[in-house]
């Protein structure tokens, strides 16, 4: 069964009669058009009216819908060869990051992306995208191979956070973090990043340092997901939807905030309605803006780099 948020059931209904309809009319060699013309005007109107105006918690939920598109689902899209590259060099693989060299639009590019699971099994092998230490070093070894053969860098964000528990502190979570920030920062290389569902906490960060910085109309992008704001402000983790307002996570926030470039539009109701339609409209901006950075020279590009994130905050 498709996943309904509740805010979704009127359209949903409507479809489901409409659906009804269609196939009553089949079996019966009746024709019902105007009665279904009538019902897909009413269902266009109120889907425009609902995601027209959607609340900072339900572009949360519509990020975080199963159906979703992942960075897999975009690499295979946008990449008409692609070679999947595995682990650290240091400790092991992190299936919550998948990365490696492509073909997209005329470039060879290094790809890195959160990953998660398109089932709970899935969700369980890739940690449901919460990246661990080793993955942040796949991360920065992947950028460092991308610089060392001037490759632009593709980044992809998609997921709750990092991963918190012991094993990774005791493996550095921290510090791996930091160092992607402070690596990618100064990296040589044109970066683009897409924040294409969640972008939450430090798991984000060890992937969102870039020249571009673009988020999917419906994507969220914060320093913690609402309900752990909720829980550490408020000792009350039901207060998530109350969160969501105070963080200003949406798109449309963070680039009156300055602190993101562009907001790729997606499909009515978002990128789950019309997963094709998605991959074109994210398709044109990507390209674009890759090439506007592989066209710039690479000493204007680091300090424009620099201008950014020092400006980041000025209002």
């Amino acid at each position: 069964m498709p996943t309904v948020f509740d805010f979704e059931r009127p359209i949903s209904e409507l479809e489901t009669k409409i659906e009804e309809l269609k196939q009553f009319s089949a079996e019966k060699g009746l024709d019902l058009k105007h009665e279904i013309e009538v019902l897909a005007e009413r269902a266009a109107t109120l889907k425009k009216t609902i995601y027209g105006d959607l609340s900072p918690w339900q572009k949360v939920l519509i990020a975080r819908h199963p159906d979703r598109l992942g960075s897999r689902d975009y690499i295979e899209s946008f990449c008409s060869e692609f070679i999947e590259l595995h682990g650290d060099r240091a400790f092991g693989d992190d299936p919550a990051v998948i990365g490696g060299i492509g073909r997209m639009n005329g470039y060879v590019v290094t790809v890195v992306g959160h990953q998660k699971g398109r089932d709970t099994k899935e969700n369980l092998a890739r940690n449901f995208g919460m990246i661990h230490p080793e993955g942040c070093r796949k991360v920065l070894r992947l950028a460092r191979q991308a610089e060392k053969f001037q490759r632009p860098l593709i980044c992809l964000i998609d997921t709750p956070g990092a991963h918190c528990g012991i094993g990774a502190e005791e493996r550095g979570q921290a510090e791996a973090i930091a160092r992607n920030i402070s690596a990618l920062s100064t990296l040589r290389v044109p970066i683009v990043v897409v924040v294409i569902g969640e972008g939450g906490s430090g798991g984000a960060l060890a992937l969102g340092i870039g020249d571009r910085l673009l988020m999917q109309e419906h994507a969220v992008f914060s320093v913690s997901s609402p309900e752990a704001c909720a829980s550490i402000l408020w000792k009350d983790a039901g207060r998530a939807r109350e969160a969501a307002e105070v963080l200003k996570m949406t798109a449309q926030d963070l680039l009156s905030l300055g602190v993101i470039d562009e907001i790729v539009p997606e499909p009515l109701g978002g990128v789950h309605r019309d997963p094709g339609q998605a991959v074109e409209m994210l398709r044109e901006s990507l390209f674009r803006n890759l090439d506007e950075l592989c066209r710039m020279d690479l000493e204007q590009l680091l300090q424009a780099r620099y201008h950014k994130y020092r400006t980041i905050g000025n209002l």
